[in-house]
């Protein structure tokens, strides 16, 4: 269902019940109107009565003078009087009233809404020669009626029309809000298709324009790591490149290089004179070059003590490594021999971590120590997390200047691809920590 259609909804029923509400308290307020104004009209019409009775006259007057001297009630409204004189007769005095059924009269439906039962009423009053005269008041309230269907009416229209200004209203600027919601959906299914520089306009509804403002920062957001990505990726296969060049080289230059001199000396020894002596120590010594160039291309690839010993052993034979090349670079390691129960995926992603922050601590940093601590946190009974934080004391760096370095992309990236955290804090002169917290199932 769609807003539109459900604000219509709403609008008809809201509009539908005001107007229920209004008709009836205007048919409430008619009876009620009504009522007062044939009750002022008795009232009125037995005073003028009275008055006029109670007068003094100069002359009599015969029966036949009643007409002209109740010609004032023919001023009362809403009413029809009559007049029993003592001898029975009724004479009428009243205005024409309206009748039902023209064209300016009230519905049916209407009236029988409005009116009420009225009882005849009848008063007593003593002519000028002492008789008694009987007044009969019946009340004819079709005029007043009349009015309140009139101002009931114009109730109702004017109550109308605005209900539709207000639909109007409304429907005008929710065809505003719409029109900003379709252009956002669209531009989301823009940016969904992978083109992160689409861009929402500034809207004039200030809770649009901060989606859109909200939308744009989240797609220079997507657009940046795109580009990162795309950069990583690019970098990951130059260097997957320059290890295959350089694999392949050092193949090259030195298994080619062994394997044709244990050929030739294999050849020479086949000679009758050779000295078999000299040429088997040669075979000998080429081949233990071999084995170390093999296993210095296997650690390269892969250190198989890491499999072999765990993550702790590797991580001390590297720093040992580390600190034979730099002797003047000061290394300890902090380490659980927790972390060699870790995944395998785990702990070759921290041994590369591990090696990367201490490649950039001797090209980059200048420091005369450095710090690497592993630990295994309990946040709670299930919730278990690995924690590596590489600290020197170098000169650091403004962290804004190493945001685009590919070793801290691709430890980044790792770090995420185990569902855990990168959290690095530098200043100038001041050293540098990094810190990630993986989770542990």
């Amino acid at each position: 269902m769609s807003l539109r259609y459900q604000i219509n909804v709403r609008i008809l029923f809201s509009s539908l019940c005001i107007l229920i509400l209004g008709g009836s308290i205007a048919i409430w307020q008619a009876r009620n109107a009504v009522n007062k104004e044939i009750d002022s009209s008795i009232n009125l019409a037995v005073q003028l009565i009275t008055f006029g009775f109670s007068q003094p006259s100069q002359t009599t007057f015969k029966d036949t003078d009643w007409p002209s001297k109740l010609n004032f009630l023919k001023q009362t409204r809403h009413l029809n009087i009559q007049i029993r004189q003592p001898s029975g007769q009724i004479i009428s005095f009243a205005r024409q009233n309206r009748q039902i059924g023209t064209g300016d009269s009230p519905p049916s439906w209407f009236i029988n809404l409005v009116a009420d039962k009225y009882p005849q009423a009848e008063h007593q009053i003593t002519g000028l020669r002492g008789e008694q005269v009987t007044l009969i008041f019946e009340a004819n309230p079709l005029d007043e009626i009349t009015e309140v269907w009139q101002e009931s009416v114009t109730f109702f229209l004017s109550l109308f029309l605005l209900t539709v200004l207000t639909f109007l209203a409304i429907n005008l600027a929710f065809n505003k809000a719409l029109k900003s919601i379709t252009i956002i959906v669209d531009a989301l299914k823009i940016i969904e298709t992978g083109h992160y520089q689409q861009k929402l306009p500034d809207f004039s509804i200030l809770e649009y324009d901060s989606i859109a403002k909200a939308i744009n920062h989240l797609s220079s957001k997507l657009s940046a790591g795109q580009q990162e990505n795309r950069a990583l990726t690019q970098h990951s296969l130059a260097i997957q490149e320059d290890e295959r060049q350089r694999l392949s080289q050092e193949l090259h230059d030195e298994l080619g290089q062994s394997l044709t001199a244990i050929k030739v000396m294999a050849v020479t020894a086949a000679r009758e004179k050779a000295d078999i002596k000299k040429t088997t120590d040669s075979i000998i010594s080429v081949c233990d070059h071999l084995m170390t160039v093999v296993r210095s291309m296997m650690h390269q690839l892969h250190p198989l003590i890491l499999t072999e010993l765990g993550l702790k052993a590797t991580l001390e034979d590297l720093l040992n490594h580390w600190s034979a090349r730099n002797p003047e670079l000061k290394l300890a390691i902090v380490c659980p021999d927790e972390v060699n129960k870790l995944e395998q995926k785990i702990t070759i992603q921290v041994f590369r971590i591990v090696q990367e922050c201490l490649t950039n601590i001797v090209r980059h940093a200048e420091a005369e120590k450095a710090i690497i601590s592993l630990a295994i946190v309990n946040s709670s009974t299930t919730d278990r997390s690995l924690q590596l934080r590489v600290t020197d004391e170098g000169q650091g760096c403004v962290l804004e200047m190493i945001k685009t370095g590919f070793g801290l992309l691709g430890m980044r990236e790792r770090i995420n691809s185990l569902e855990g955290q990168l959290t690095i804090q530098t200043q100038p002169q001041q050293g540098m920590s990094i810190t990630a917290n993986i989770p542990l199932k």
